[in-house]
């Protein structure tokens, strides 16, 4: 028969190891917790910084944009400050008669030089003319109807006087082109 000692030794060796298992098997799962943790902690940072990356990116582009447009629309007031100026020179210019010309040929020739200079720096600016002709159609877009009239030979819609001319600043209506158009009824 077995030694009863050796029995309870036998006994003491198993909870011995299952105590030790016990331990082993504790200490996993502490690191596992710990992993999960971790991991979890690292997926939120990873998700943060993808968010920081994506913002920086969009206040990148947001600041080319609004970069652009500063550089080509930031001396709008300007543009339509000089308007009248223009349109100014114009109306001298127009109405100068041949008398006035061959006496003051030296000062209109100046005021004619002046007008290139200032639809140069217009140009240069981006700043484009809007002259609608007699007869041309009124488009809302780029024409400011000032007053309707029944003309005979025209059509509803077409222009029949330009009062003024209209400006564009790049893409942008500075001043819309002041036009008379015909109300004549359809036939």
């Amino acid at each position: 028969m077995a030694d009863p000692e050796n029995n309870d030794f036998l006994d003491d060796l198993a909870n011995a190891e299952a105590e030790e298992f016990a331990d082993e098997m504790e200490e996993i799962d502490d690191e596992a917790l710990d992993l999960e943790t971790v991991t979890a902690e690292r997926d939120e940072f990873r998700d943060r910084f993808m968010r920081a990356l994506a913002d920086a990116e969009n206040a990148r582009k947001r600041s080319d944009k609004d970069r652009r447009e500063a550089e080509n629309y930031g001396g709008s007031k300007l543009a339509r400050d000089m308007l009248p100026v223009y349109d100014n020179m114009k109306r001298a210019l127009e109405t100068t008669s041949d008398e006035q010309r061959t006496v003051a040929g030296p000062l209109l020739e100046g005021v004619e030089l002046t007008m290139r200079e200032l639809l140069n720096v217009f140009k240069k600016h981006g700043i484009e003319v809007i002259a609608p002709e007699v007869g041309d159609a009124f488009d809302p877009q780029h024409h400011q109807a000032m007053f309707e009239a029944p003309v005979p030979g025209t059509k509803a819609g077409d222009i029949i006087q330009v009062a003024a001319e209209g400006f564009m600043l790049h893409d942008r209506l500075l001043r819309p082109a002041q036009v008379g158009v015909s109300s004549m009824p359809a036939s």
